[in-house]
């Protein structure tokens, strides 16, 4: 079977049948894309574990951040769109390589960035104090969006992704809402009060028509925020905040998850707030509550023997 043609049908597969976002069926196409054109495949059962060997070790040798080779992780993404590529090919009765032939590198434990309670707290009041020293509609406005972006961010555990994607109309009657993450799941999140707080006075505080929740631009040319916008904007609060650790969107999203685990919150919860579809991407936030646990054995446990 023709390499492409084969490679067409799966990626309709998975978009139509497999419900995949459009963003995973478009890497997966350059990822295929990529091992065809470097090993010359043409059709389908020029696909061998040599020609996978030989583009794995040219995977390693292309230049990564820095002086390093590519990532592993990034590697591995590579093989994964390849094993799924096969196991669609076998589900049609075409004769190829075993998917289980291609094993994934083993990656290093993957580190997440943390900042402690007292630095989460400076940096979501920082846009609030921004605002209520602005001197001018336009920068107290600025403050108040902010302020309710990042409220909304630890309060729902949101990807930056899904919180740029909300619109105007959400409502605000309510704790919780549903929100559409990542394979087009729908999921539940909830909203705390100073979030629907924030949230409530930057509405109010609007002037504009415009669809989305948060908006970006001056008056009359305004669109919708982008991860990009609101990684620049947090920059700022960070270096506000005194914060020397590094701050991205996604760091909200990890103090939402160890703040329900060092609060007692069971790990299924948890994987389900955050909209993880396996416990094992959820299981990463143990290792962080660890050092929380160990401090509660020592204060706590047998206290009379020492």
């Amino acid at each position: 079977m023709d390499a492409e043609t084969a490679k067409r049908q799966f990626l309709e597969y998975i978009e139509i049948e497999r419900g995949r976002a459009v963003k995973t069926v478009e890497n997966y196409d350059r990822y295929l894309t990529r091992y065809f054109a470097q090993m010359n495949i043409k059709k389908v059962s020029d696909i061998s574990e040599q020609s996978i060997r030989d583009f794995r070790l040219w995977l390693n040798r292309q230049p990564g951040s820095g002086r390093d080779s590519m990532k592993r992780r990034t590697q591995n993404y590579y093989m994964i769109a390849l094993r799924a590529f096969l196991k669609f090919m076998r589900k049609r009765d075409v004769a190829v390589i075993s998917p289980e032939k291609i094993e994934l590198a083993k990656l290093p434990e993957r580190h997440l960035d943390l900042i402690t309670s007292a630095e989460l707290d400076r940096l979501l009041k920082a846009p609030r104090e921004l605002a209520s020293k602005a001197e001018s509609d336009a920068k107290k406005l600025l403050g108040l969006r902010d302020t309710a972006i990042l409220e909304f961010l630890f309060s729902t555990g949101l990807r930056v992704s899904e919180l740029c994607g909300l619109n105007s109309d959400i409502d605000l009657s309510r704790d919780e809402m549903s929100v559409r993450g990542k394979g087009e799941k729908v999921r539940v999140v909830f909203i705390s009060p100073a979030a629907k707080e924030a949230v409530q006075e930057y509405l109010k505080a609007r002037k504009d028509m415009e669809e989305p929740l948060f908006v970006e631009g001056r008056p009359g040319k305004l669109h919708r925020i982008t991860p990009r916008d609101v990684q620049r904007h947090l920059k700022r609060y960070v270096a506000i905040a005194g914060i020397t650790s590094v701050v991205t969107p996604h760091t909200l999203r990890h103090a939402f998850a160890t703040d329900l685990l060092n609060n007692g919150a069971d790990i299924r919860s948890v994987q389900q707030l955050l909209g993880h579809s396996s416990i094992t991407t959820t299981q990463i936030y143990t290792h962080v509550t660890d050092a929380h646990l160990r401090e509660i054995h020592k204060k706590f446990h047998s206290r009379s023997r020492h």
